[in-house]
């Protein structure tokens, strides 16, 4: 069995065993397709099954050499852990030849983090004009209200807003389901949007469900919303390189600053690990210091 065999059954592996999400599945695929096309350069007439832990070696050399960051190399190889992992599962191989792997040291980089004044500044930048405008002003009130994940705001559901109660229903990471609360501003422009914006557009097959449409009637990709907000950042003056991404920090960061239980933000945020939320707690510098200052007998 070749490369491309093995790849397209740990491609299924994850998708129907660890029911993974169609971005993760993708993430572990083209790792383990870097590594195929890695042995075809260098030549190695050899299969999964029979790699070794020196192969794996100057692979890393390689895509160090190639100017790989320190995080993209530590996720190739967690890529490459999966893979060989479903290989000892499936009893393919009798050892895997990546565990005494060891990726580069990773430093703890802090997330970018928008001020209130300049999410308010975003926000009402945005041209409520047009019926692009007040989806996207609704649009991003719940990405900032809810902290949600890029995909997860994409596939929020009509069904799964419980207007009554303000909380979302959200699928994160491995198709898991949480509750999410949603503030009053972002219900406000949430109802604006379905009543007066979605109601008129012609919704396509399949997509009917879905919250934030396009034109033609289909759920928004990933790639729009980054679109979205990458201009409106260009149309305010912002100099911050701003994502989808840069909203969940600041909602967990605000929180955080606000005084909110870091448990209660892991859970709204869909964290696996509380240490995966405690990077927000180190980001209020200038509260911490004022606090030594005023508190501190030393200070």
């Amino acid at each position: 069995m070749n490369w491309d065999q093995h790849i397209r059954q740990f491609q299924n592996y994850l998708r129907l065993e660890r029911s993974l999400s169609d971005n993760s599945v993708e993430a572990y695929v083209h790792d383990v397709v870097k590594l195929k096309q890695f042995v075809e350069l260098s030549n190695l007439k050899i299969s999964p099954l029979q790699t070794e832990p020196a192969h794996l070696q100057d692979f890393l050399e390689y895509i160090h050499e190639l100017g790989m960051t320190p995080h993209t190399q530590a996720r190739v190889i967690s890529g490459l852990k999966a893979f060989y992992k479903y290989l000892l599962f499936d009893d393919l191989i009798d050892k895997d030849p990546t565990s005494l792997l060891e990726g580069p040291k990773l430093g703890r980089k802090l997330p970018d983090t928008l001020s209130y004044e300049e999410i308010v500044k975003l926000l009402e930048g945005i041209d409520h004009s047009t019926p692009e405008g007040m989806r996207n002003r609704a649009m991003l009130e719940v990405l900032y209200s809810s902290g949600l994940r890029v995909s997860e705001l994409t596939d929020l559901r009509l069904t799964n807003v419980y207007e009554d109660v303000g909380f979302l229903r959200v699928v994160g990471k491995g198709n898991k389901e949480r509750l999410v609360p949603i503030g009053k501003d972002a219900l406000k422009y949430l109802r604006i949007y379905r009543e007066e914006v979605r109601v008129h557009i012609n919704t396509a097959e399949g997509h009917q469900n879905y919250v934030f449409l396009n034109r033609r009637g289909k759920k928004l990709s990933r790639v729009m919303i980054f679109t979205i907000i990458k201009n409106l950042v260009k149309k305010v003056g912002l100099k911050k390189n701003v994502s989808p991404h840069t909203f969940r920090h600041s909602f967990a960061t605000h929180l955080i600053e606000g005084g909110a239980d870091l448990r209660a933000v892991q859970d709204m945020l869909g964290h696996e690990s509380i240490t995966t939320t405690e990077i927000y707690t180190h980001l209020d510098r200038d509260y911490l210091r004022q606090v030594i200052q005023e508190f501190h007998p030393r200070s």
